[in-house]
């Protein structure tokens, strides 16, 4: 069974058609498949569908459907969330102070990737899907392999 880690940066694409988005959409209906997401994907998804509502790339009478069926989604196990641990916090301070100063490691980026590493650890992911490049590359020197759902023809 393939199993995925999806990034917020990736994600958001199932919710709103975007580059990247059949690919993100491919993943999500592949037969078998897991897809795993952390718990802070929760607050990054409804931020990135806010943040579309005030930019007008969406009208605000969407948001209320598009959060619907993101929590329908996870409801349904569509996308399964993983808790949170203070050592992943640590992880991912540590991920930032060995690629931090040389590549640009957001703090929530670097969260994400430390539960992917924590889930991979546990139970190895078949990919990383993840549509923000500077964390794909960062992913992939921590032994990641890598989706770019932007990149794929």
């Amino acid at each position: 069974m393939p199993r995925y880690f999806l990034d917020s940066s990736a994600l958001i694409k199932y919710y709103h058609a975007e580059a990247g988005s059949p690919e993100v959409g491919r993943i999500l209906g592949e037969a078998h498949s897991e897809h795993i997401i952390a718990r802070l994907t929760w607050a990054e998804i409804l931020s990135g569908l806010a943040k579309k509502v005030r930019t007008g790339v969406i009208p605000a009478s969407d948001y209320g459907n598009l959060e619907r069926r993101f929590r329908a989604d996870v409801r349904r196990r569509l996308l399964r969330p993983v808790r949170m641990l203070t050592a992943q916090v640590t992880t991912a301070g540590d991920l930032i102070g060995t690629h931090g100063l040389v590549r640009q490691l957001r703090a929530l980026d670097a969260i994400q990737l430390a539960v992917a590493l924590q889930v991979h650890r546990a139970t190895p992911i078949d990919g990383f899907v993840c549509a923000d490049q500077r964390l794909c590359d960062v992913a992939a020197l921590e032994g990641l392999a890598v989706v770019n759902p932007e990149l794929v023809p």
